[in-house]
């Protein structure tokens, strides 16, 4: 896997409008994401063509969406490139990305949700990227960034050295939906919920090997698809969307990746994210567990396998940051994620 350059304060950030039109329905939170990602990092940040596009003009044109990718890619003087917000029909640029391209220009591109279809297209063609906050939803978060999710983006994209351990949240975490149409939510924080730590289900020792994540719901869309990842000897880390699919679902889309020949069979570790969905009451959280747990142990019969849930990554806040292609540690005995080498190069 190639490597990214790393991001440096003064360095141009792109932003791209991969899926969803919100930053043309909902600008003020599209302005406040990109003030306070240019604060965060110390990026200056560009609007490529279309970032503000209306959704008639992107639902019709996704070769739109993927030629502005392509040229903030091409463009020498952007560093890097950050998705404006997921959506539900990325998955409709994949006639028109060009792997070659993508890895011709390594760059950091982050993002999460719908993204999941562009980060398996980076992963197809051998660059790292960035599984994390996009502008509206996590740059953008109300009254300001929340300090474990800005730890998280720095340590990935702007550190020299390995990230180092992943640190379980303490800080609280929210699903809690304040509309994005009325601009006073803005200045609003949403409520935190308290940690109650992340769940070690099963499996012993360590289990070490490059980080596959996304969007469980997005992931499954791909199946058959030239970007589907080779999941051998993996460490697969999953999460469900905002639009919180039940358990049965989860246990289904499990035993279509199942199905496939480097399937769950041959992943090293599965890590679950906490479920989204601001209608989902915290006390069903277990039910996810129990879906994993039947389809890994039951059905595969694989109760060697490290399962992890509960993390800190996905449809609530605030996320962590997964290098997706960087190496990942999971030590079930210690309870530690770790890792253990840089994900960004020099630039």
């Amino acid at each position: 896997m190639k490597r990214p350059a790393r991001i440096a304060s003064g360095d141009v950030l792109a932003v791209v409008s991969l899926s969803s039109a919100a930053p043309h329905a909902f600008p003020h939170r599209f302005d406040a994401g990109l003030a306070q990602l240019a604060e965060a990092l110390g990026v200056e940040v560009v609007e490529m063509p279309h970032a503000r596009a209306p959704d008639e003009l992107l639902d019709a044109h996704p070769e739109l969406r993927a030629a502005d990718l392509h040229a903030a890619l091409r463009d020498k003087s952007i560093a890097g490139v950050v998705s404006s917000i997921g959506g539900e029909d990325s998955i409709r640029l994949l006639p028109h990305l060009d792997l070659e391209l993508i890895a011709a220009h390594p760059k950091p591109f982050i993002g999460y949700s719908d993204s999941t279809v562009t980060h398996m297209a980076f992963h197809a063609a051998g660059v790292v990227s960035f599984y994390g906050p996009a502008v509206m939803a996590g740059f953008a978060e109300n009254a300001g960034m929340h300090p474990y999710a800005l730890e998280g983006v720095r340590r990935m994209l702007c550190g020299g050295e390995p990230p180092g351990s992943w640190p379980p949240n303490a800080d609280g975490w929210t699903v809690e939906f304040l509309d994005w149409a009325d601009p006073e939510n803005q200045r609003r924080r949403r409520t935190l919920q308290p940690c109650t730590g992340w769940r070690w289900l099963q499996g012993r020792g360590t289990a070490d090997g490059r980080c596959i994540a996304g969007c469980i719901e997005v992931l499954d869309w791909l199946r058959g698809t030239p970007v589907w990842p080779d999941l051998r000897g993996a460490v697969l880390a999953l999460e469900t969307s905002e639009e919180a699919p039940e358990p049965v679902a989860v246990t289904r889309m499990l035993r279509a990746i199942a199905a496939a020949s480097d399937g769950l069979r041959d992943v090293r570790a599965v890590l679950f994210g906490r479920p989204g969905g601001s209608g989902l009451d915290p006390a069903r959280h277990e039910e996810y567990d129990e879906a994993i747990l039947r389809v890994v142990r039951e059905e595969l019969g694989r109760e060697d396998l490290i399962v992890v849930a509960g993390l800190d990554f996905g449809h609530t806040d605030p996320i962590w940051t997964l290098p997706i292609g960087g190496r990942i540690t999971v030590d079930a005995d210690s309870r530690a994620i770790t890792f253990p080498e840089s994900v960004t190069a020099p630039a």
